[in-house]
């Protein structure tokens, strides 16, 4: 018996599969309407992002550049060095916690509509491959049709397409790594001089390319866990895409007594991406990309019925309770994003053109001569603006007098460069008291920012090296 064209889908099974556990391709059927061009206009803007911040220069960097080889993290004219690698915390948290967030409020808004899965997927991909093969009708035609020199070519093409466009996102996907002239001039070097990023770019390609090119939802099914952590993050009043069963059902044909609004023309089915029945609840397949909404819209409106059958509301409102959009998950959502973009706004607040480090020396922590006892520190400097910059060190006194050597002038440093130098501090044994904390100052020459290390000056007892010196026999 063949297969249906369009396999009914159930709560028990996922559709893409069949029974033998062979996989099925799924081809969506195209549809228009508010929510799809809402949708193509802001993913086309996600992908001119995406493609553009290599390029886009913010005060002499790219906007966005994780140069790691050089430890340096440029983000939209701010310069982070490596040691300041603990605030990505905090934008890493406030993405995950304004994630929570928009999913107890929205529901999988994320997934439809800024996923890069589903943009590149459902804006980029599909679009090409109705182009090259037709809309889902003619490529199913096409699944089913011998290998012949049609086939072939349409099929062959359509993957050389695939196959350059996820090798042009690799590579701008380094890009955000080495910069676009580094990435240029390894695109024209031999490849066994650059031989960690061309596997890289090689890996890469081939995972996007067999990604977009076969495993398309079962991304989303299988593998992501966001559709799983959905369970836990919705309730009742968050806004999901669901089917209005009061008003669909018993379901029946136009003219059909007593029967409800949805004709049973399996619309919202041929067009889900994931293939679904939305008519059958709220589902883990479920991206939330409204293209049954504006399928089902379509066909309310060609039978002069009202819109909405389909639609955006929460499980209270399909119901037919109002929804609560103030309720104590999004609260709590909401008051752990202010804290954490209140902390994160301090926390950046506080990087400095400049970083400083002062680190002791391997070997003794101290030594001990004739006269005097002395510590030996690195100081490291890190010019983290894009011109050079000189810096002077200061100690300030800590009550006792103190020999500084290593710093006697200003030090240069060239732009995004570092250096580390040796810094010796001696106290005579004469005023020393003991262990003591005190402060390493680093300015600018200019006057724009100080920097400020608290170090500890190490050594013996006091009072056993008053004893050591007064046991030290009197020369005559």
């Amino acid at each position: 018996m063949p297969e249906r064209a369009i396999p009914l889908p159930n709560r028990d099974t996922v559709t893409t599969i069949r029974a033998d556990g062979s996989r099925r391709m799924l081809h969506p059927a195209d549809v228009r309407g508010v929510f799809t061009t809402a949708r193509r206009w802001f993913a086309w803007v996600l992908v001119a992002v995406y493609l553009s911040l290599p390029w886009i220069r913010i005060g002499g960097n790219p906007a966005v550049f994780l140069d790691i080889a050089g430890r340096r993290f440029h983000l939209f004219g701010l310069t982070l060095a490596f040691q300041d690698a603990w605030l990505l915390f905090f934008l890493i948290t406030g993405l995950g916690f304004g994630l929570f967030f928009v999913t107890a409020l929205l529901g999988r808004v994320w997934c439809g509509w800024a996923c890069p899965q589903t943009v590149f997927l459902e804006h980029v991909f599909r679009p090409i491959e109705r182009w090259i093969e037709g809309d889902a009708v003619a490529r199913r035609q096409l699944d089913a049709a011998p290998w012949n020199a049609a086939k072939v070519a349409r099929r062959g093409l359509k993957q050389v397409v695939f196959f350059l466009l996820t090798a042009v996102i690799a590579h701008l996907f380094l890009a955000y790594y080495v910069s676009l002239p580094e990435l240029w001039a390894m695109m024209r070097a031999d490849p066994a001089r650059h031989w960690d990023a061309f596997v890289f770019v090689f890996i890469f390609t081939a995972v996007l390319y067999f990604n977009f090119a076969w495993f398309r939802e079962q991304l989303c099914i299988i593998i992501c866990p966001y559709g799983r952590l959905q369970s836990a993050l919705l309730d009742d009043h968050s806004l999901v895409i669901g089917y209005a069963s009061v008003r669909g059902e018993p379901r029946g044909k136009p003219g059909t007594p007593d029967a409800g609004a949805c004709i049973d023309c399996l619309r919202c089915v041929q067009v889900c991406p994931t293939g679904i029945d939305i008519r059958q609840g709220l589902q883990v397949e479920c991206i939330g990309c409204a293209a049954c909404i504006d399928a089902c819209d379509e066909v309310m409106v060609r039978l002069q019925r009202p819109r909405g059958l389909v639609r955006y509301d929460s499980l209270s409102g399909f119901a037919g309770r109002p929804t609560r959009w103030l309720r104590p998950r999004t609260l709590l959502y909401a008051l752990l994003l202010t804290v954490g973009a209140s902390v994160a706004s301090w926390a950046f607040s506080t990087v400095r053109p400049a970083s400083l480090g002062v680190t002791r020396m391997i070997g003794a922590p101290y030594f001990v001569d004739a006269t005097t006892v002395r510590n030996q520190f690195f100081i490291r400097l890190v010019n983290k603006r894009n011109v050079p910059a000189q810096f002077v060190l200061v100690v300030p006194p800590a009550g006792i007098p103190m020999v500084q050597m290593g710093f006697d002038a200003p030090v240069e440093i060239g732009p995004l460069g570092e250096e580390v130098r040796p810094f010796i501090l001696q106290v005579p044994r004469a005023s020393y008291q003991g262990p003591f904390k005190f402060t390493v100052q680093v300015r600018d020459t200019a006057g724009t920012f100080v920097l400020t290390r608290e170090v500890e000056f190490v050594g013996p007892d006091a009072a056993l090296l008053r004893e050591e010196e007064n046991e030290r026999p009197t020369q005559k």
